[in-house]
């Protein structure tokens, strides 16, 4: 596709030896796919608060002492885990799928820090 004005391949510019280069385009995004990306980050933050009390809990030796307690702390924080993974809006990284399938929580709780991190830099 051409412009009409210049007839340059669009997505092209000019630079100064009128030799052409790629120039970048801004992605607009709708409304909806905002949405859809903050729903998708809010939800992988909220998960991964979820895995990190999940250590919290194995990590606290005083829970260990009462074991029924402990027990049950864990069985909540891990239904918890449950619920938001699958409340997840689709798709979702192979990835962390695969961990959380796996019960690898410590992997995935480590590419969702890394995933949040980038994405905030990004902004």
């Amino acid at each position: 596709m051409r412009c009409p004005v210049t007839q340059s391949p669009i997505g092209w510019k000019r630079n100064d030896s009128c030799s052409q280069r790629p120039v970048a385009a801004k992605v607009r995004t709708s409304d909806r796919e905002s949405r859809l990306i903050n729903e998708m980050e809010n939800a992988l933050v909220d998960l991964a608060q979820a895995l990190r009390e999940r250590l919290a809990v194995i990590r606290d030796e005083q829970s260990r002492r009462d074991e029924a307690k402990h027990i049950a702390r864990l069985r909540t924080v891990s239904e918890k885990i449950d619920r938001l993974q699958a409340t997840l809006p689709q798709p979702i990284d192979p990835r962390l799928a695969h961990y959380l399938q796996r019960k690898s929580y410590d992997k995935a709780l480590e590419l969702l820090e890394g995933q949040i991190t980038v994405n905030t830099a990004r902004r």
